[in-house]
């Protein structure tokens, strides 16, 4: 291996599935070497690791010692992929999936990974896509309504069971021994910061974000007793702690740190962040208007503005939540990528794997070419993208997806395209909210793995009515962290200076057809019709087949 005497750093992103490393010159971005390490336990969905006990359904759970395992492999891979030994990285920057939560010990021990929770399932890292704790989203936004909470509207009016009090109130109530026994609730953003550096640091983008911290404060504890007497203090004992910047240092690598990864001890390590924030610099759209969507398992809009304005239906404005000096607004989408997986794993029949075996490709680009050659409104269908609930405008993770039109002439390739599109109408509907609300929205920046499907990429050109211009990176998530670790280690003054510097994007790669765009008004309109009629409470079918499904299962003993 070489030693550059250049200074380097090191990006690392922590995704659903899988951990990247990335390699990159401080300089100018270049990315000199990245590798991939897959979670060895994946997603916990059915059965818990340890016992083979059955989990209900909407559980999402992960093992840390797989994040840990990332360290271990994937960063040491991406030094050897570069060519380069880790003398010359000056910084490490990492993001994570949000919001994940690890319920800890006072030293930083994960819960899961003591004796005596091994076999309860509260005690293991809640995934962002962790749903369960519906109903305990529903009364924190229920009572904070009824009381006028003034941090609710920074929240678009509705907080999502995928954050820290949802998450946090149903392991109290489910499992009260693990919220006794857990010194902290700590996001993954941080957990992982802590192993690199022995310091516990909470970063402000999801304490902002994912635990409605606003304005300095959190919810009251007259508000959290009213929720529930014995959630009174979980602000006080399980979340309050000092908050770091975005693009701050939260310490230097630990000499055991150093032994895992190949890295210098001593060495920056950066305030932790989330995977869609640490994007928009990567993308260089840290700017008022430039919305970056990282599309991937699910998509995460996230779009800077100058002044605070109150958007329905959003996971939340912070400000300086992105980048110091303006407000950072996000959204998303619960599935997208998922839903493309879930049609072809278990919808799509043998006879089109063979045939995508055959001419050496994923089935996923062989639907995309045949339904490529249709024409738009061709299929007949109109989806809903809600297969994994609805995180933005509804937040309602009680929804569930619909395809309208299907016939027995209709194949595969129909429902695929049509699918595709609902997503890209789920983005128009987040798109829409925003301007609806003077939150400008004036270039639409793409990212993440999804990016490589072309036909999608068209379909959201046509369906917003937008050009779409692509980040330059393979590895954006990565990237971003590694702009951050730049600035945490000194090599820049901030995150726009580091941004220019390293960040890469290609504009306007993708543009309207104008046909497209006019058919794609027409269906538009039908997918607004369906979404009100299921999503707004017309009608309540979907929240009371989920019911119907728990009861059922209940009976089972499965529950």
């Amino acid at each position: 291996m070489l030693a550059l005497t250049e200074p380097l750093v090191v990006g690392v992103d922590f995704g659903t599935l899988s951990g990247r490393a990335v390699v990159v010159r401080a300089r100018d971005g270049a990315e000199l070497g990245s590798a991939v390490h897959e979670y060895a336990h994946g997603v916990v969905e059915r059965t818990l690791p340890a016992t083979g006990r059955t989990l209900p359904p909407d559980w999402a759970l992960q093992v840390p010692s797989d994040y840990v395992d990332v360290l271990r492999h994937a960063v040491p891979d991406a030094l050897k992929a570069a060519g380069v030994s880790g003398e010359s990285v000056i910084g490490i920057g990492t993001d994570f999936t949000a919001c994940t939560m690890v319920p800890v010990t006072a030293d930083g021990a994960a819960l899961c990974e003591l004796p005596g929770f091994r076999a309860e399932p509260h005690a293991y890292v809640k995934l962002w896509k962790h749903h369960a704790a519906q109903g305990q989203a529903d009364r924190i936004t229920d009572l904070a309504r009824d009381r006028g909470e003034k941090w609710l509207p920074r929240y678009g009016g509705l907080i999502s069971s995928e954050w820290e009090f949802a998450k946090g109130l149903q392991i109290l109530e489910e499992a009260p021994e693990v919220y006794a026994a857990m010194w902290r609730f700590v996001e993954a953003a941080d957990w992982i910061v802590w192993q690199l550096t022995g310091n516990y640091v909470r970063n402000a983008c999801t304490a902002g974000y994912k635990g409605i911290h606003q304005d300095g404060a959190y919810p009251s504890s007259d508000y959290l007793r009213e929720l529930n007497p014995g959630f009174e203090r979980f602000v006080t004992d399980k979340l309050a702690h000092p908050l770091g910047q975005l693009g701050d240092k939260a310490g230097v690598l630990t000499a055991e740190a150093a032994a895992w990864t190949g890295l210098p001890a001593g060495i920056a390590v950066a305030v932790g962040n989330v995977d869609a924030h640490v994007t928009a610099p990567a993308a260089q759209a840290v700017e008022p208007g430039q919305l970056v969507a990282i599309m991937g398992t699910s998509t995460c809009h996230v779009v800077n503005g100058a002044e605070l304005r109150e958007v329905p239906g959003m996971c939340g404005v912070v400000e300086g939540g992105i980048v110091p000096g303006l407000w950072g607004y996000e959204a998303g989408q619960s599935g997208v990528g998922d839903i493309f997986g879930w049609f072809v794993d278990h919808a799509v029949p043998p006879a089109y794997h063979d045939m995508a075996r055959e001419q050496g490709r994923s089935v996923h680009e062989l639907l995309s070419d045949l339904g490529a050659r249709q024409q738009v409104g061709e299929h007949g269908l109109v989806a809903l993208d809600w297969h994994s609930g609805n995180r933005s405008v509804l937040v309602d993770h009680e929804l569930s997806g619909v395809v309208v039109g299907q016939t027995l002439a209709t194949r595969p390739e129909d429902v695929y395209r049509a699918l595709l599109e609902a997503t890209a109408f789920g983005t128009r509907v987040v798109i829409d909210t925003f301007i609806d609300a003077r939150v400008p929205v004036t270039e639409f920046v793409a990212a993440g793995g999804l990016i490589r499907n072309r036909l999608l990429m068209q379909i959201y050109a046509d369906v917003l009515d937008m050009p779409l211009s692509v980040i330059g990176s393979e590895h954006g998530p990565a990237l971003g962290s590694a702009i951050h670790a730049a600035v945490a280690a000194g090599a820049y003054p901030d995150i726009r200076a580091a941004a220019a510097a390293m960040g890469s994007v290609e504009r306007d790669v993708y543009l309207p057809i104008p046909a497209n765009v006019s058919g794609y008004e027409e269906l538009f309109v039908e997918y607004l019709t369906l979404h009100d009629y299921f999503g707004r409470g017309v009608n309540q079918v979907m929240r009371r087949l989920r019911q119907r499904r728990r009861r059922a299962r209940a009976e089972k003993g499965q529950e």
